[in-house]
């Protein structure tokens, strides 16, 4: 969204502001040049009575820190996406008469999120699905661009999940090439997630022998460790299937970025970190690679997936919505999904519910093509450029007062 607000040439000034002691900065730092500001931030529910008070703390040092932090930025208007951090930085916009736009990525929101589209100016949905469960009616008509801006509660609009553009219309063999891969067998994508998903690595390595006589594999396992047995996994393989399986701890969005502890494993690299002057394929090469993508159904699946095209098979994460997110792209014809603790059945791994998924889509090519076509038409490749117009009409209202 900051390169769509860049290219509309109003030379809008922007600042991330994140969470002490949060992830995002990292990324923030290695994949924008966005400006990062943090103000402390906690979660408020699922707690016991001393973690709450500790908590309800946190928040109220985390709004008058944003108080400060709006005093000194003066921004025109402020966009959030829900997590706990957004609480603090919107009662402090609320109160000092700065517009705000809460943007819902998943189909159903966080307490956060439910409590923000309460006090925002506007909110923006990535799909119609997720509306009832923000208490709009069916019957309301969105916002549209020449609509003047409202505070009512019915002001909403529907813009789509801002996905790179470079994930659009790739360059399929110049993708393999990056991952070292040919040109003979179908290739699956699997990640979790840049923390990785614990129960779905053990599956797939119960399954590698299974899945890599039929494709290649691009692995993107997460940080917390599994590529050590993994690894060890791949190793216990013969070296004709052991070449099939590409392994990573992590990979960059995009850009061809230096990696800073990304782990990788083929077959003839096996766990060596790369070089600080190496560089990794892209996570978004992968996307481009892939004919078929295995993984939890986030809410970014909703906008990637058809970004790239890729038919899938879900495995939702259980104690999140994420079967709902699941369930949209199901519906379309666009994935299948198997639930995370069913994967792989109650007897022989390569009998249970992944294995038979997977495998019917690996061997069918016209199955897959027909998937791909129903996910390509869920595409919004337009989602920054609304998500932008949005924010800076926002942004215009607050500067014409």
């Amino acid at each position: 969204m900051a390169a769509a607000l860049a290219d509309d040439g109003e030379g809008r000034r922007l600042v991330y502001v994140g969470g002490v002691g949060g992830m995002e900065e990292g990324i923030v730092a290695r994949e924008s040049r966005l400006p990062f500001r943090a103000i402390p931030a906690a979660a408020l529910r699922g707690r016991g009575p001393i973690q709450m008070a500790r908590a309800a703390a946190t928040m109220a040092a985390g709004t008058l820190a944003a108080r400060g932090l709006i005093r000194e930025l003066r921004p025109a208007a402020i966009l959030g996406t829900g997590g706990y951090v957004c609480v603090p930085l919107f009662l402090a916009a609320k109160m000092m008469g700065v517009p705000t736009m809460i943007y819902l990525p998943d189909v159903v929101p966080g307490l956060a999120v439910k409590l923000l589209s309460r006090i925002a100016t506007l909110t923006a949905v990535n799909v119609e699905d997720a509306l009832p469960y923000l208490g709009f009616r069916a019957d309301e008509r969105p916002m549209t661009n020449d609509q003047t801006l409202r505070t009512a509660r019915s002001a909403f609009v529907v813009t789509g999940y801002p996905v790179r553009a470079e994930l659009f219309g790739q360059d399929r063999a110049a993708c393999r090439r990056a991952f070292g891969l040919g040109d003979d067998l179908p290739v699956a994508l699997i990640y979790g997630g840049s923390r990785g998903a614990r129960s779905l690595n053990r599956a797939v390595a119960a399954l590698l022998p299974d899945l890599l006589a039929r494709c290649e594999i691009i692995h993107v396992c997460g940080r917390e460790g599994d590529d050590a047995w993994l690894r060890e996994a791949a190793e216990r393989l013969g070296p004709e299937l052991r070449a099939r399986y590409k392994l990573y701890s992590y990979l960059e969005s995009g850009g061809g970025s230096r990696e800073s502890g990304a782990r990788r494993t083929t077959s003839g690299d096996a766990g060596r970190l790369p070089t600080p002057d190496s560089r990794l394929p892209t996570m978004t090469q992968a996307f481009g690679a892939a004919d078929l993508a295995i993984c939890r159904s986030g809410a970014s699946t909703l906008a990637e997936l058809p970004a790239a095209g890729l038919p899938a098979v879900l495995v939702p994460y259980p104690y999140v919505h994420q079967d709902e997110n699941a369930d949209y792209l199901v519906r379309r014809g666009a994935a299948v999904k198997v639930g995370d603790a069913a994967m792989l059945g109650e007897g022989k791994p390569n009998d249970g519910p992944l294995a038979r998924e997977v495998i019917r889509l690996l061997e069918n090519k016209h199955e897959r093509q027909r998937m791909a076509e129903q996910s390509r038409a869920l595409a919004r490749p337009d989602a920054a450029r609304h998500l932008a117009a949005a924010i800076s009409r926002l942004a215009t209202r607050s500067a014409g007062r």
